[in-house]
């Protein structure tokens, strides 16, 4: 069994808590293949104009420049990292109410119709990701799980839209480490628990891989 764990946070674990989440998870899971894949560690053009020149070049045979041979490449790689995972797990914080800018630009290299989903005859989407389980590991240090809030709450919410919704994949376990900034008298041990049930999830995932 192949896991792709998407690393989404470049602060150390000793600063930022999704980084912690992401160094417990890969100490406790075992006997399976962990991938990490580092988006702030990769060469990831950021997702626009630039792609869609590269793919009318490729069809025309037109020479490419720089940015789009390295942003054609980067996509092609984070889309083949993705067809080997059977499970892959996401790990990042909650920046500004949403993701980090470098999550999204892996999000939009295999958002793709044709691979991730598809339009059937009726226009209506198609998953394609069925055969793949995923996994949420965020930290965010507000509080957004409550009525107020959670409809502020665009990190967890949009990831589990997409890798769920649009590309079908079975999400199988989710932690939440929330509210250690806003109650730091709590925050070693809310951080201390979360933990505890992320390294739940990789023996678990463990147990059930093997």
């Amino acid at each position: 069994m192949n896991i792709l764990v998407v690393k989404a946070n470049n602060r150390p674990a000793s600063e930022a808590v999704s980084s912690k989440m992401y160094e417990t998870f890969i100490k406790n899971i075992e006997g399976v293949n962990v991938t990490t894949f580092d988006v702030f560690a990769e060469d990831m053009p950021y997702f626009g104009q630039d792609v869609f020149n590269a793919l009318g070049k490729v069809n025309s045979g037109e020479e490419m420049t720089d940015v789009e041979q390295r942003i054609l490449a980067a996509k092609q790689k984070a889309m083949d990292a993705l067809t080997a995972a059977d499970v892959v797990v996401f790990a990042f914080p909650l920046w500004n109410l949403t993701i980090p800018a470098k999550l999204q630009t892996f999000i939009d290299y295999v958002y793709q119709a044709g691979y991730s989903f598809k339009y059937d005859e009726n226009g209506q989407l198609v998953p394609l990701l069925t055969d793949k389980k995923a996994v949420i590991l965020s930290a965010r240090g507000g509080i957004y799980s409550t009525p107020e809030t959670a409809p502020m709450e665009m990190a967890a919410t949009y990831i589990k839209n997409v890798v769920g919704g649009v590309f079908g994949m079975e999400i199988v376990e989710e932690v939440i480490i929330e509210g250690h900034a806003a109650a730091q008298d709590q925050a070693e041990t809310i951080i201390a628990e979360g933990l505890k049930k992320v390294e739940a999830v990789a023996k678990n995932l463990s147990a059930v891989l093997v």
